[in-house]
């Protein structure tokens, strides 16, 4: 990712670029200062954010030349929280263009790729970090900094972390602010977090989840004190004793037969179960993933935002509307632009009926089909439906476990690879392993459990009812513990 010489001459040193045409590299910058606090409970501790997260003390450009040169005026709620613990933020991390792509290869020309930093063996091929918190997942694994936050639309951190064998936390809708967070697909994107085990992910995660007025869904103390009430009550007492584990027909089922035996011997019990609308996600998704981008981002164009060198290189002839579309033209990637016309298509007044409303409409469907898997009640429930589901508990589930990707991470392709016909396709197909999760806003952790038959890794996603972070963190120790001892 380009730094500029102006902005970089501006923060006194503080910051260096790492940009490399032969070693590609996750980060924009590393911040070397010391960190702001010696005390709290993240001191000393490194942790590096998505360049979708801003951060006052240097540009987002969530990896578009769009907003290159964009410096936030106010630092976003979740890096406030990390830096009032004591943490050091190491710098910010390149992503999919606005977060639109599974492989962190949706950049400007002038940016270097990100690829996983290991690999089995010493002559491999590089391999894509997956998307698009790919630079986050990569920055972790390489060891360059302790945690990292990304953000999570349809599984934005739970795929990198499955590529590059690392835990990647996408919490549930509304618990952490996203406040200053810049917004994809406002009713699906999630602050998330990516650790090299459960406790550091666990150790962040404590850190920033509160209530913030400055995010309108970010969910209340009450709604807080209900989901840790609740939790507490269905909270096995000894490890994972009792817990009821989901396995869903409808995605075929590669995890390891001898995980799940050890689940089994730990004394959970696993049975199949059906959440027939899982299909129908994708479509869905799209829909309304685009359809909100198409608004959010008609912002960026050349008023407030945008490239001062764009703005500045146009004829003085020029329209307000011809300056505008030049610039969102030259300024967007084609990724992008692919979205944004779509959503402005599912929004425009002739399909709105027949495609966006049918989506949320399928979004709803998955939604209830989830919440009759779960025997846990809803924290965000009315406290009567609470008694009643709670009446109902001798049946159902705690956790959805399957598959977190169709396979291990894929050769990082060239552009000119990128241009063949299909090549885009695959991402699409793997995005319905995590997008039913993100469309019900439930938390979903994927975790490391195993490799693949060419030695890299695989990781198993998690996903539980709203608000039982800790279940899953639970449950996600005791497979952390099995594939150590393999």
């Amino acid at each position: 990712m380009r730094v500029t010489k102006r902005h970089l001459s501006s923060l006194s040193g503080s910051l260096k670029p790492r940009v490399s045409e032969t070693q590609p590299t996750p980060y924009s910058w590393i911040n070397n200062a010391t960190p702001s606090s010696s005390t709290g409970r993240l001191a000393g501790k490194s942790i590096a954010i998505k360049d979708n997260i801003s951060y006052q003390a240097a540009s987002t450009s969530c990896s578009s030349s769009i907003l290159q040169d964009y410096n936030p005026p106010y630092t976003a709620s979740c890096v406030q929280a990390l830096v009032a613990e004591g943490a050091h933020i190491a710098g910010q991390t390149k992503m999919d263009e606005f977060g639109m792509g599974s492989q962190t290869t949706h950049l400007p020309s002038n940016y270097t790729p990100v690829h996983i930093p290991a690999s089995p063996r010493p002559d491999e091929p590089p391999r894509s970090a997956g998307g698009s918190s790919g630079g986050s997942a990569a920055a972790v694994a390489e060891g360059s900094c302790w945690a990292a936050l990304g953000t999570d639309t349809g599984g934005s951190v739970r795929l990198p972390a499955s590529y590059c064998g690392i835990v990647g936390l996408k919490p549930s809708y509304g618990m952490i602010s996203r406040r200053g967070v810049v917004a994809y697909a406002d009713s699906l994107d999630c602050v998330g977090v990516l650790g090299r085990d459960i406790q550091t992910v666990e150790e962040v995660f404590n850190v920033i989840p509160r209530p913030d007025q400055g995010d309108m869904t970010c969910v209340s103390s009450s709604s807080r004190s209900a989901a840790a009430q609740i939790l507490d009550n269905h909270l096995p007492e000894k490890g994972i004793e009792g817990l009821r584990i989901g396995l869903p027909r409808e995605i075929a089922q590669r995890t390891s037969s001898a995980l799940l035996e050890y689940l089994k011997s730990q004394g959970a019990s696993i049975e199949e179960v059906s959440l027939p609308s899982i299909r129908r996600a994708l479509p869905a998704y799209y829909v309304l993933a685009s359809a909100e981008a198409s608004s959010n981002l008609a912002r960026f164009g050349g008023g407030w935002y945008g490239s001062k060198n764009d703005q500045a290189s146009g004829k003085r002839s020029e329209s307000g509307l011809e300056r505008r579309k030049r610039i969102r033209t030259e300024g967007f990637g084609k990724e992008v632009k692919k979205r944004l016309l779509a959503g402005t298509w599912a929004l425009s007044a002739d399909e709105f009926d027949n495609t966006y409303l049918k989506a949320l409409q399928l979004r709803h469907l998955l939604r209830e089909e989830y919440q009759a898997l779960f025997r846990i009640p809803h924290p965000l429930l009315n406290v009567e439906r609470r008694r009643q589901k709670q009446k109902q508990a001798g049946e159902g589930l705690d956790v959805i476990l399957h598959p977190t990707a169709i396979r291990t991470a894929p050769p990082l392709n060239t552009r000119e690879d990128r241009k063949t016909k299909g090549k885009g396709m695959e991402e699409y197909d793997q995005d319905l392993l995590t997008v039913p999760a993100s469309l019900a806003g439930l938390p979903s952790m994927s975790v490391p459990a195993e490799t693949g038959s060419d030695g890299w890794p695989l990781g198993v996603s998690l996903t539980s009812q709203w608000g039982m972070e800790g279940l899953i963190f639970r449950l996600g120790r005791v497979m952390e513990d099995w594939s150590r001892n393999q």
